[in-house]
């Protein structure tokens, strides 16, 4: 078992963290006032690789895998976790059309999705319900040379900048009368597409949440994603293998801002004469951090890891995301304690890393779902 990252991951790591700070830094006071993605940024990351990572080189990609990406998506979020949010979101959109899509398709899609021409999005909450997945209430219907979705789906990320969704409807029953899923690539210019309402989040500021309408939106038939019933597999795969890593690898990044900010404070500010960071309950609070940060970090690299050497990893997966995401809000909070009434002042970041791991945590599935996923595997297997 070797922990060590190789040479080209920590060449990643670097390169990622000084673009970071040239390249996002400077946009994040406007994102918190605004609430929009900056979309010049989209091109930039497209130019060094952030949007390929886990797209083969043959479609436009790098092809470096999970393991990197969660290395880029943890140094992006140290800085912004709404970019982080974003970017991670645009790989539930590549994953599952390199993994299931038509070769017409990925020649057609992937190619845009890695050289910045756009962000992807992964659309399938609704608002009866996210975790009820059989409870979605949106449909397709066979018509001509077209699907006919009808329906509306909320809380998804990129909604406003996203030229390219995958979404998931109801298009019938299966062999036991249950409800049948499919998956589509949506392109905002169909007909009958349109945006809803705009969310207006309490962190994440400048990561696109909004509603998608689908009102007779006429989708080509050969933008079925995977085959017809197979939209459950692929919707829930992408946010077990895709999406909760991604948001674990967030809540890293999330738990080393934190760590790194408290440590800088107490450094800094003065109290009886000394710094804080000279008192033993100063100390015991950067240590809780530190350790949770790392718990974190570790747990989000080994599932990462092993999505990379194609081994089983959705236990994994599900627990990497429930104790990043909510160790992040730990570290957050014991940040915001160190830094007593400045924790108030938006002008010091670490008010808004608290209230980014605060969304972070339903995001991908709550860490009630975690929780359940996590309790079956324990009554199967112990």
């Amino acid at each position: 078992m070797d922990f060590k990252l190789s040479e080209r991951e920590e060449l990643l790591r670097k390169s990622i963290a000084e673009f970071a700070q040239r390249e996002i830094v400077p946009l994040v006071e406007e994102m918190e006032k605004t609430g929009e993605f900056p979309r010049s940024l989209i091109k930039k990351m497209g130019d060094i690789g952030l949007l390929g990572l886990v797209t083969s080189p043959e479609y436009g990609g790098n092809g470096m895998g999970f393991l990197a990406r969660a290395i880029a998506i943890e140094e992006v979020s140290k800085v912004s976790g709404a970019v982080g949010l974003a970017l991670q979101v645009h790989h539930m959109a590549c994953w599952p059309i390199e993994t299931w899509g038509t070769e017409e398709q990925k020649k057609k899609y992937l190619p845009r999705l890695t050289n910045g021409e756009t962000l992807g999005a992964c659309s399938i909450t609704e608002p009866s319900g996210g975790s009820d997945v059989f409870g979605l209430q949106t449909t397709a219907r066979e018509e001509g040379n077209y699907w006919i979705i009808n329906g509306r789906k909320c809380f998804a990320t990129n909604s406003h900048v996203a030229d390219v969704i995958v979404t998931v409807a109801r298009t019938g029953e299966d062999e036991k009368g249950r409800p049948a899923f499919s998956a589509f690539i949506v392109e905002p210019s169909f007909p009958g597409f349109s945006l809803g309402r705009e969310e207006h989040k309490m962190g994440f500021r400048g990561a696109f949440t909004g509603e998608l309408i689908y009102n007779d939106c006429k989708v080509p038939k050969e933008n079925l994603l995977g085959k017809i019933g197979e939209g459950l597999r692929i919707g829930l795969a992408t946010v077990n293998r895709v999406g909760r890593s991604g948001m674990a690898s967030v809540g890293v990044g999330l738990c080393y801002a934190s760590l790194e900010e408290a440590s800088k404070f107490a450094k800094e500010r003065v109290l009886y004469g000394k710094p804080i960071s000279n008192l033993q309950a100063i100390q015991f609070m950067l240590a809780d951090i530190f350790a949770l940060a790392e718990t974190a970090r570790w747990l989000t690299y080994r599932a990462a890891w092993m999505m990379d050497q194609e081994m089983p990893c959705d236990t994994e997966m599900t627990l990497a995301k429930l104790v990043a995401t909510e160790n992040a809000f730990q570290c957050a909070r014991l940040a915001c304690d160190i830094h007593g009434g400045y924790s108030a002042i938006q002008e010091y970041p670490v008010q808004r890393y608290l209230r980014d791991a605060w969304v972070s945590i339903p995001s991908g599935g709550t860490s009630q779902v975690a929780k359940v996923v996590l309790g079956r595997h324990v009554i199967k297997n112990f």
